[in-house]
C-alpha cells in the first residue's frame, strides 16, 4: 500500500452574497483525486467571513432558503459593537462561525462520495467580497 498526499490552495473568483455550490471547482483543482482508492479531501477556507459546507445541491431552493435562514439568525441591524468594516462584517462572521470553516468527504476509487443530492458549497456572507482562498488536502490510498 502507497499513501499519498496532496495539497494546494484553490482561488475561487468573487461571488455574490449566498450560498454557491463549488463542488466542481473543488474536484477540478484536485485532478489526483483519480490515483486514490480509498481517502480522504479536506477543504479548508482561509476566511473568517465566509464559509464552507455540504448540503442539497439538487434544488437551488435549498441555498437559497438555508441563506434566508441566515440573514434572520445573524440580522445586519443587531446591536453589534464591531462595525468598524461595515454592517455585513458582523454578521458574516456569525454566520462562518455557524457553518464552518472547513469539510471532509471520503474519497473512493477516484471519486468524492457525497450523497446522491449533497454538494460542496461556499457560503458567501459578505455583500461585496473579494476571491476567496481554499485549502485542498487530500490523502489516501494509491490506486493499483
Amino acid at each position: 500500500m502507497t499513501l499519498v498526499w496532496h495539497q494546494r490552495t484553490l482561488t475561487l473568483p468573487a461571488f455574490p452574497r449566498g450560498l454557491h455550490p463549488i463542488t466542481p471547482l473543488v474536484v477540478e483543482a484536485m485532478p489526483e483525486l483519480a490515483e486514490v482508492s480509498t481517502g480522504l479531501l479536506h477543504v479548508f477556507i482561509q476566511h473568517t467571513s465566509a464559509s464552507l459546507t455540504i448540503n442539497e445541491a439538487a434544488d437551488p431552493d435549498v441555498p437559497r432558503d438555508l441563506d434566508t435562514m441566515l440573514n434572520k439568525l445573524a440580522p445586519e441591524d443587531f446591536p453589534y459593537v464591531h462595525t468598524v468594516e461595515g454592517p455585513d462584517d458582523m454578521p458574516a462572521h456569525v454566520k462562518a462561525m455557524l457553518l464552518g470553516s472547513a469539510v471532509s468527504v471520503p474519497v473512493s476509487d477516484g471519486k468524492l462520495l457525497l450523497g446522491t443530492w449533497q454538494g460542496i458549497f461556499l457560503g458567501e456572507h459578505r455583500n461585496r467580497a473579494g476571491r476567496r482562498k481554499l485549502v485542498l488536502t487530500l490523502h489516501g490510498e494509491r490506486r493499483g
